[in-house]
């Protein structure tokens, strides 16, 4: 059973850059066909994807956060990460790592609160 873990600061000034690890076990994130994503959710809002990695190393943003968004990975540790540069408090969110496939994300991680503040 594919597990994800989100780690990282729960508190990141604001200016400052957020960086996330997301720990897969029970699958590889070489495995062809997937993707391994990263989706946050502010306080009183719905789900936003920020972007992924697929399986190839290859990366994916969304447009309105791509330029301040890096995703890379550490296959040795089967591990991938996000950096969210110049934060401000609305990046406030709950962030989740998610693997997905065709058909959307099917495993998730338990989800980690970062608060944006000085």
């Amino acid at each position: 059973q594919v597990q994800l873990q989100e780690s990282g600061p729960g508190l990141v000034k604001p200016s400052q850059t957020l960086s996330l690890t997301c720990t897969v076990s029970g699958g590889s994130i070489t495995t062809a066909n997937y993707a391994w994503n990263w989706i946050r959710q502010p306080p009183g809002k719905g789900l936003e994807w920020m972007g992924g990695i697929r399986s190839d190393g290859g990366t994916y943003g969304s447009p309105s956060l791509k330029s301040r968004t890096s995703i890379s990975r550490d296959t040795s540790k089967n591990q991938f990460s996000l950096q969210l540069n110049s934060v401000t408090p609305e990046d406030t969110a709950v962030y989740y790592c998610a693997r997905g496939d065709s058909w959307g994300m099917d495993h998730w991680g338990q989800g980690t609160q970062v608060t944006v503040s000085s």
